[in-house]
């Protein structure tokens, strides 16, 4: 392949990366809106890691859901479930159609992430801080079993208050599991104030090298630097991986970006309207 057939394939698939975030961020904010239901500030923020690893950076088929050999993903803050339905529903795992089922009784798509009867959905979540030991365990199932595939899971900065997920991050370097990728959606806005003024978890990289990971910050709506992380893995071989993204919540939304108020809001029909109106147009 030469040079110039490889950059533009590079270039392709960012563009389209890209118009996949969109449609994911339209698409959690019509599910939240209709729903009456909140956490569309972390939806924005992970839109962008999202379009990504469901564009290029994970090996999953959206017509053989269950396929022994696909990529493994949890979604370990699973209160951003509108935005991986969303990203499911674009990249032709179930129909659109189930999106206007979030959140409604008998509805398909709960409140949080829920794998029964969800093709693409491979972990029921809800309370913070487990979701990495279920990831580890498949990743090392997966090197047990001989399997080539990995195990993506993705954190909210927040949920790092909790100690399951540092008796995870120390489990996992100890078993050489470089099939285990953690994401953190590094928003710095938790439930009832910021990361800092919360429980402050500065040095965070610090934390990760200290604990035998390969670690890397990037920008986490890049979608260049998304790519070139994901691209990289493992970091160090024989060593799981983070991707410490820092992002803004509410990103995409002039009014939502950086505002505590977005975690639990709803967002009403005007607010609905700018929203999609100012993403329209950032097209």
């Amino acid at each position: 392949m030469s040079t110039a057939t490889s950059c533009s394939d590079k270039t392709g698939r960012l563009d389209r990366s890209r118009e996949l975030a969109r449609r994911v961020r339209l698409g959690a904010l019509s599910m939240v809106h209709k729903a009456g239901a909140s956490h569309i500030g972390t939806c924005l923020s992970m839109s962008d890691l999202l379009a990504c690893l469901y564009s290029f950076g994970m090996k999953v088929d959206p017509a053989k859901p269950a396929d022994a050999g696909r990529d493994r993903f949890v979604l370990s803050k699973g209160h951003g479930a509108a935005g991986v339905y969303a990203v499911l529903a674009e990249s032709g795992f179930f129909p659109r159609d189930w999106l206007e089922t979030y959140c409604a009784d008998g509805g398909k798509l709960a409140g949080h992430i829920t794998h029964h009867g969800v093709p693409g959905v491979d972990f029921s979540s809800g309370s913070l801080g487990h979701g990495l030991s279920v990831a580890a365990g498949m990743a090392l199932a997966a090197k047990r079993d001989g399997a080539a595939w990995k195990a993506f899971c993705l954190l909210s900065d927040g949920e790092c208050d909790e100690g399951s997920i540092w008796e995870a991050v120390l489990f996992a370097p100890h078993h050489q599991l470089d099939n285990l990728v953690v994401l953190v959606d590094f928003n710095k806005i938790q439930s009832f104030g910021t990361v800092k003024e919360v429980l402050d978890l500065d040095p965070f990289a610090d934390k990760w090298r200290a604990f035998n990971w390969g670690v890397r910050e990037i920008d986490g709506h890049d979608h260049e630097q998304i790519a070139g992380a994901l691209d990289a893995l493992p970091f160090v071989k024989g060593r799981p991986s983070v991707i410490i993204a820092h992002t803004v919540k509410g990103k995409g939304v002039s009014f939502m970006e950086n505002k505590l108020l977005w975690h639990y809001r709803s967002p009403d029909a005007g607010q609905l309207a700018q929203a999609k109106s100012e993403l329209e147009v950032r097209a």
